[in-house]
């Protein structure tokens, strides 16, 4: 039998049906159904680390989680990669599966994570599930320009659930960019991309630039959330359907592929 080993899986999922990806007590999630595969084909002591605790109803692209303790030989992780999508729902997908260093942790070693939101201006029947339908005009210069301002260093206490949970609320956001694709105008991109996220953080940014973009919040508005805790974001709480985890990058990787602004359907 192979010595036990690390290995590094991506993997896409809806969280439309799942309570996040952290697994519960009493509740169905994204790593529970991961790691329920894992120890049915592999080890009964297999441990699951994933790089982002995604929320309930959250998605993901490219999710990327470590499995620790797996007895496999690199030739038949093709095999296992087939082995595990057999066993699992199929809202979660593996796609890739690779062998990693002994000491590789998902969360841990993650250089930096990219998330989007999807706002919809129009009624969409196939996009419902993947995206907020904003009835509002919505100016998404201004949104930009807010967006800006969450750019560096900055204290997000004002933008997470519960801050005094956490054992710091400083993030180093690596850009925020508000998007609307040529070919969809009537679409609308928030990525932002940092060394990790608060609770709901991307969610309560997300809300945020609506109400800039609604013309109800200037920047200096905007600026005074940064400088002081205030529980107004939490009334702006955008909905899960929108977020996605797009990618999550480690020291020495190449750069994640772009994703088509209308995957999924719009």
């Amino acid at each position: 039998m192979p010595p036990a080993s690390v290995l590094r899986a991506t993997l896409e999922y809806d969280g439309g049906h799942y309570r996040g990806w952290q697994s519960q007590m009493n509740a169905r999630t994204v790593q529970g159904e991961l790691l329920r595969a894992c120890r049915e084909v592999l080890d009964k002591d297999v441990k699951i680390n994933g790089a982002g605790r995604t929320d309930a109803g959250v998605h993901a692209f490219a999710q990327v989680a470590s499995i620790h303790g797996a007895r496999v030989k690199a030739a038949d992780l093709g095999k296992l990669r087939q082995d595990l999508n057999d066993r699992l729902p199929p809202d979660i997908h593996v796609l890739r599966l690779a062998v990693a260093a002994s000491s590789f942790h998902a969360r841990h070693d993650a250089k930096e994570r990219v998330y989007r939101y999807r706002i919809s201006r129009r009624r969409t029947a196939f996009g419902k599930r993947y995206v907020y339908w904003v009835k509002d005009r919505l100016d998404a210069s201004a949104m930009q320009a807010a967006a800006d301002l969450f750019v560096g260093r900055h204290d997000f206490g004002s933008f997470c659930e519960n801050a005094e949970g956490h054992d710091s609320t400083l993030v180093e956001v690596a850009f925020a960019r508000v998007e609307t694709p040529p070919d969809a105008p009537d679409l609308i991109l928030f990525r932002i991309g940092g060394s990790h996220f608060l609770w709901k953080m991307v969610r309560r940014l997300t809300g945020t630039l609506l109400e800039v973009g609604r013309g109800r919040l200037d920047l200096a508005g905007v600026l005074a959330l940064l400088a002081a805790r205030s529980p107004k974001p939490a009334e702006w709480t955008a909905p899960p359907s929108g977020l996605f985890l797009e990618s999550v990058t480690y020291p020495g990787d190449p750069p994640p592929p772009a994703i088509d602004p209308y995957r999924p359907g719009f």
